[in-house]
């Protein structure tokens, strides 16, 4: 029986003093995208030339409305509140969101979003585990893209983006474990 116990117990020492932080919760959130980082989805969007780059060509190209994740179909309404701001009398539009207006029924946006972020809890296993310290570290990227099409044809491009998500987050907590139980007691108390 004691023969049993000293293999058990020293795998149990060695989770506690060593190894412990790839006990760590990670965490990845990402869509189904067709561009691998965010400098393969700044090229596709170069790549497009309004009034000459065709839909037929950007489903080549690997972003098909129908088929890629994220891409929301845009109407004549949305496009005016998207594009056109209150007042846009005195505002010069792009002759792209023009044509687009003017073409009202013939004229599709698509807003395209892609996104890759990843989540990791680093530091101090027992920290974590106890509640007493806990460091998220989230890095990524995201892209966004809007092209307006009338009959088939790109009339109109933007873009925006994070090329480099970089956020660290340190949670404290005194009283550990303790310190959700006090905010459950004040809870019951109201």
């Amino acid at each position: 029986m004691r023969a049993c116990l000293n293999p058990a117990l020293a795998g149990v020492a060695a989770l506690m003093l060593g190894g412990c932080a790839s006990l760590l919760p990670r965490g990845d959130v990402h869509t189904e995208r067709p561009w691998q980082d965010y400098a393969q989805a700044h090229a596709a969007y170069k790549a497009i030339r309004p009034y000459r780059t065709t839909m037929a060509e950007l489903r080549r190209r690997g972003v098909d409305p129908d088929r890629t994740p994220n891409v929301k179909l845009l109407s004549y309404a949305d496009i005016l509140r998207e594009l056109v701001p209150a007042g846009a009398n005195s505002v010069p539009l792009d002759p792209g969101i023009m044509d687009c207006l003017h073409r009202q029924h013939d004229c599709v946006g698509y807003a395209i979003a892609q996104r890759h972020v990843e989540t990791r809890r680093i530091g101090n296993f027992w920290a974590d585990f106890l509640n007493f310290r806990r460091e998220t570290r989230i890095r990524g990227w995201s892209y966004q893209m809007l092209v307006l099409s009338v009959n088939g044809k790109i009339v109109y491009k933007l873009w925006s983006g994070e090329p480099n998500i970089a956020q660290d987050q340190v949670d404290r907590n005194p009283l550990g474990p303790l310190q959700s139980s006090g905010d459950a007691l004040v809870g019951k108390l109201y």
